[in-house]
């Protein structure tokens, strides 16, 4: 069944991307002996190098659908990760940030226009990117901890080894998945760059990862628990978005989208809401729910709302969706780590609070004119 291997496929990426990218900070500073600064400009080339080669992709996507351009970038990145432990010097790390390491940020939205091109324009197609998404989310639930296992037993080389051999049965996995139809693609179908629907996307992301940032410190200094508790809160918030991702897969399609969206906005804002007033692990857990479910929805219907929006222009869709993110998190680093310098880390995360609000605004008013697209509910 095509579902089943992309779901196997989108696990096992994710699962390889949580392992690698959560500990690659840290690989930078403790083996390759990398400055703050240094690790920052990497990962902006990292990110730049992903929306370029994404966009790149996409638009070809398009033209000939094809499970290629997802099984070659899957394999750049697996042969960058196998050979990232041998190499020290700062220039080349950062050639391979912008090329073959760079070329694993088109994976994502190359796997999920695939699935929407095997699975086509109906109910199954449309439900496609929710229940891809949850095998995201799962793999993120796992990953780290895999991670983490490895790891402490062989060090980062074995961990980037580990990574590189997953990434390889991602794509190796992905030759089971039938071969797309092709599509043709008109100007007047594909329809014009939905600028602010694209602006709330990085906006939201934006609040997500500078949150990300500011809600460790918040715990441990702010609230003075211990170190494993952000662990927990992190896992919580991992399997509440797994479940509400897939439950994503169950609403009707008389249910309006656009305001499904909208409600995941304003739940993301209320879990910052909740954690600037918390004062124990109680509230932050019950943070974490709201956090979960904004991030399942806004993550998940936000891609098939992009799909369905631009269709049959899948590729670009996709691509928009996901690169709108990887923007998010190139503003977040610099703006929260300056904000929690300056004015702290209730304030950092107020902010991120307001951001997603703004980014939530910024999607009513772009979706407005969208609003022919929803289904019109049955009595």
């Amino acid at each position: 069944m095509p579902f089943l291997v992309l779901f196997a496929a989108v696990l096992l990426l994710g699962i390889a991307d949580s392992m690698a990218n959560t500990y690659i900070v840290l690989f930078g500073a403790d083996a390759v002996g990398l400055t703050p600064i240094q690790i920052g400009v990497w990962s902006s080339v990292f990110a730049v190098g992903g929306i370029t080669i994404g966009w790149w992709l996409g638009r070809r996507f398009d033209r000939r659908p094809t499970r290629t351009y997802a099984i070659a970038v899957i394999l750049l990145g697996a042969a960058g990760y196998a050979l990232l432990p041998r190499v020290t010097n700062f220039l080349v790390l950062l050639l391979m940030a912008g090329t073959v390491l760079g070329a694993m940020g088109a994976a994502f939205p190359q796997v999920f226009s695939l699935g929407r091109a095997v699975l086509g324009e109906g109910a199954a197609g449309q439900r496609s990117a929710p229940l891809l998404r949850s095998a995201w989310s799962l793999a993120w639930a796992v990953g780290p901890l895999l991670g983490a296992l490895v790891l402490s037993r062989g060090g980062y080389s074995w961990l980037m080894w580990t990574a590189a051999a997953v990434f390889l049965a991602a794509a190796l996995t992905l030759f089971l998945v039938p071969r797309p139809g092709t599509v043709e693609v008109t100007a007047s179908s594909a329809g014009g760059t939905p600028v602010l629907l694209t602006v709330s996307v990085t906006l939201f992301f934006a609040a997500m990862f500078a949150g990300g940032l500011a809600l460790p410190l918040f715990v441990t200094r702010g609230l003075h628990q211990q170190p494993a508790s952000v662990g927990v809160l992190f896992s919580v918030c991992a399997a509440v978005e797994v479940v509400a991702t897939l439950g994503l897969a169950a609403v009707p399609a008389r249910v309006s989208q656009r305001a499904l969206i909208l409600g995941g906005f304003g739940t993301f804002v209320g879990y910052y809401a909740l954690t600037v007033v918390s004062s124990g692990m109680l509230m932050l857990v019950a943070g974490q729910v709201l956090r979960g479910v904004g991030i399942a929805i806004v993550g998940a219907a936000g891609i098939r709302y992009f799909q369905d929006l631009l269709a049959p222009a899948t590729g670009r869709a996709t691509t928009l969706f996901a690169n709108a993110a990887t923007a998010g998190l190139l503003v977040s680093g610099i703006v929260s780590g300056a904000t929690v310098e300056h004015f702290g880390y209730q304030a950092t995360l107020l902010l991120c609070a307001v951001v997603a609000a703004v980014g939530g605004v910024a999607f009513a008013a772009g979706s407005r004119s969208r609003l022919a697209l929803e289904p019109v509910p049955q009595g």
